[in-house]
């Protein structure tokens, strides 16, 4: 596994926008005051000049948004890349970036939700950790969370113990400046399907499941030689499900399934439901109790903060991890080996 090198005092962050930007003016002002708590943490900042656009979830063209990556990425300038926000259609943008490139520049790539697209494939195709957390916008609160926090101690290489955290943000706050912080109402609680506590170490790897669903059996997913190099150490996957019903979630489980995603799985982690619905009447836990994976015989862990219910813990993908999750809580070692 290839681990960049991480950020020191000094180092440029490129901010690209390879799936949405600013879609109001609210968003706009995180993005700024971002960029200026990060500039005062001694870090400068390259934004993305097509950050404060959003048509249709696009800040650009595919192939403009590709560009913008691959120039980021060739840029020896930029020591690190962190995605601006989310959205909907990162995937367009694929045919257009140049992974050789990206090979031969390894930086640390970070993002959260729909940047999987890219985090993905970089790891599981060309063996590069990536990191699943935070994207740029979040560093725009006025206040930062103990997620945000966490973030940056890990962008600067200290790989911290990150535990779960006590509450959740079941609804967001109503924005009045865009810098809020995250409305934390409901009490967090780590859930074992069938067991009361697990310990389990293995090599992390997963994302955004809606996006993974898009990307698997494509060419730009390295699933099966990246599980296959790594069986000695099992794998633990997460899954962080935006808005697949449960339904559909059922449904995207036994696909992986079937393309052998879980054939060397040590535990499976899942983190709040973005959008819980079900026609069916599930439950979370009836929904995992009736898919293939009840069938495996490993941990199942659900509810974790790995979710668009934010707080969300910072994933090294493909970095090797041990859990541990009793009485509710959750924790989470890495180890870059």
């Amino acid at each position: 596994m290839i681990y960049p090198d991480f950020l020191q005092k000094g180092s440029k962050i490129g901010v690209p926008a390879p799936s949405a930007g600013a879609y109001d003016n609210l968003k706009a002002n995180r993005f700024k005051n971002a960029k200026l708590k990060m500039e005062n943490m001694g870090y400068e900042i390259e934004l993305s000049s097509n950050i404060n656009v959003c048509e249709k979830c696009r800040s650009a063209d595919a192939l403009t948004r590709a560009n913008e990556i691959n120039r980021m990425f060739e840029n020896s300038n930029i020591n690190g890349i962190i995605c601006a926000t989310g959205g909907e259609f990162l995937v367009e943008i694929l045919p257009y970036i140049k992974f050789d490139l990206i090979k031969q520049n390894p930086k640390w790539l970070q993002g959260f939700s729909d940047p999987t697209g890219l985090l993905f494939p970089i790891t599981t195709k060309y063996d590069i950790a990536t990191i699943y957390g935070q994207n740029f916008g979040c560093y725009g609160a006025e206040q930062y969370d103990r997620a945000t926090l966490d973030s940056i101690e890990i962008l600067q290489g200290n790989i911290i113990s990150q535990e779960s955290f006590d509450l959740y943000e079941e609804e967001h706050a109503e924005m009045v400046t865009g810098l809020e912080s995250d409305n934390l109402t409901e009490k967090v609680e780590w859930k074992i399907l069938n067991k009361d506590s697990i310990k389990v170490t293995g090599r992390m790897i997963g994302g955004c499941l809606d996006l993974i669903m898009e990307l698997c059996g494509t060419k730009y997913d390295g699933t099966r030689d990246f599980i296959e190099k790594y069986k000695n150490d099992g794998i633990i996957w997460y899954f962080d499900n935006c808005e697949l019903s449960l339904e559909e979630l059922i449904r995207s489980l036994w696909k992986l399934n079937e393309l052998d995603y879980f054939k060397y799985a040590k535990a499976i982690i899942f983190g709040r439901n973005g959008k819980e619905s079900s026609y069916l009447d599930y439950t979370m836990k009836k929904c995992l109790e009736d898919s293939v994976i009840s069938k495996l015989d490993i941990p199942i862990v659900y509810d974790a903060d790995i979710s668009h219910k934010s707080p969300c813990l910072n994933i090294i993908n493909g970095a090797v991890a041990t859990l541990n999750v009793s009485n509710g809580k959750g924790k989470i070692d890495f180890s870059l080996i």
